[in-house]
């Protein structure tokens, strides 16, 4: 009885249906899995790189110093990215000045579209696979209640014809439905925790670019708008507007 009875006995009986329940769930965890590893380490990496280049930011005399070393090097995470663009887009704004249609607002406004298109992109790179392993924390559940229910379909079958409810009858089909539902949990309880705290990271990584390209935006534009201020400030609340 106890190796009828054994999991290898469970998977002999399930068919085609149950078959292709119990792929799409490996295969979803697989797929949330891989993304948790690959994501918590890119993220370890972007916050390592982050700091680096942050305590090197601001320990440097003069933005010129600092567009020195970023023509030096390819920036290697989203603030370095961000300072780039930002002072590329301040030196050709000035060489141009409105010659080009993208800079015709001003340099003010012009900076401002660069930083908050720069936060953009990057909010959009972080968000990469969230939609996965959200579908998986989601959808598993009840994945593993199709072949739950599934499975109590066979063993009601197997009573059925044989007209008479005993455990040798029922054990594979019920078996086989306690599997789906444990795998179904399984597979959902990882993807939501990993989820959740994914968008909690983004959100604080996101909150510090942001407040990153409002330093930047100032350093920038202080010389050019040094007797109105106030314009610096109220251009670039716009990032956070869109407008």
């Amino acid at each position: 009885m106890e190796e009828g009875l054994g999991f290898s006995n469970f998977l002999a009986q399930i068919d085609g249906v149950g078959i292709s329940v119990l792929v799409l769930l490996l295969s979803l965890s697989a797929a949330s899995w891989y993304l948790i590893f690959t994501k918590s380490i890119a993220n370890y990496i972007a916050k390592k790189r982050a700091d680096d280049f942050l305590k090197h930011f601001w320990s440097v005399d003069s933005l010129q110093d600092v567009k020195v070393s970023l023509n030096n090097s390819t920036p290697n995470n989203a603030f370095a990215e961000l300072a780039k663009q930002g002072i590329d887009a301040a030196a050709d704004s000035r060489k141009h000045g409105s010659q080009k249609l993208v800079a015709a607002g001003g340099t003010s406004e012009f900076i401002t579209r660069v930083l908050r298109n720069g936060i953009d992109q990057e909010a959009t790179r972080v968000e990469n696979g969230l939609t996965l392993i959200a579908s998986a924390g989601s959808a598993a559940p009840y994945i593993g209640l199709f072949g739950t229910v599934w499975g109590i379909y066979h063993a009601l079958i197997q009573i059925g014809l044989s007209g008479q409810g005993t455990l040798d009858k029922v054990a594979g089909p019920v078996g086989e439905a306690l599997i789906m539902t444990a795998l179904g949990l399984a597979v959902a309880i990882p993807a939501v925790l990993a989820y959740n705290a994914f968008v909690r990271r983004n959100r604080i990584w996101l909150a510090r670019l942001d407040a990153f390209a409002h330093d930047l935006f100032i350093l920038i534009t202080v010389g050019d708008n040094n007797n109105n201020p106030g314009t610096q400030a109220a251009t670039y609340s716009n990032i956070n507007r869109g407008q």
